[in-house]
């Protein structure tokens, strides 16, 4: 089965990504699960850093302003199927967490998908970062630089320009876009 592409129409452009279900087949169906349900489908960016990362599907974030972007997640106790195995993964009954998935050592280069976690283990779920910076120090398997773990699950393969664009937008204080950037809709082909 090749590797699904999620291509993600924004208020700023279309970046498309590759998936890695052949590296990470938890994380990437959780993603693809997300995109089919149309839960990334008006969210905002709700965090820019130059230099480091843009992140992005907080269900909280479709009010581009509200205090509570950067905490929300899938439904408790939902369900996808793992499309390698064909399994069906439940989410966590408390926070709709998956399991971290740390099998694979692809490194948190510029383009790489990761899942954002709230540094607790098994704690992602929704919410993933685009690295705009080589951030080797996130690497799950690099106890020298940082406690903080964080899987690669994909990559973009079109559209860096629009990444840029969007890390380029000037934010306030709460690294948030003054000017929302806009998840208009997401989709996926598998």
């Amino acid at each position: 089965m090749p590797n699904p592409i999620a291509r993600f129409e924004t208020s700023a452009g279309t970046f498309a990504c590759e998936l890695f279900l052949d590296r990470t087949p938890i994380t990437a169906s959780n993603v693809v699960d997300l995109i089919e349900r149309g839960f990334y489908d008006g969210v905002h960016f709700h965090r820019v850093i130059p230099d480091f990362m843009l992140q992005f599907g907080c269900p909280h974030a479709k009010d581009a302003k509200s205090s509570r972007a950067g905490t929300g997640g899938p439904e408790p106790a939902s369900t996808f199927t793992n499309l390698a195995t064909g399994a069906t993964m439940t989410r966590d009954a408390r926070e709709g967490n998956i399991p971290d998935e740390f099998a694979d050592e692809t490194s948190n280069d510029v383009g790489a998908l990761s899942m954002a976690n709230t540094g607790a283990p098994n704690s992602g779920g929704s919410q993933f970062f685009i690295n705009t910076a080589h951030n080797d120090f996130l690497d799950h398997w690099r106890d020298d630089l940082s406690d903080s773990r964080h899987p690669v699950f994909g990559k973009v393969i079109e559209g860096m320009d629009v990444v840029r664009k969007i890390e380029a937008t000037k934010t306030d204080r709460n690294d948030a876009p003054v000017t929302p950037v806009k998840m208009i809709r997401a989709t996926v082909q598998r």
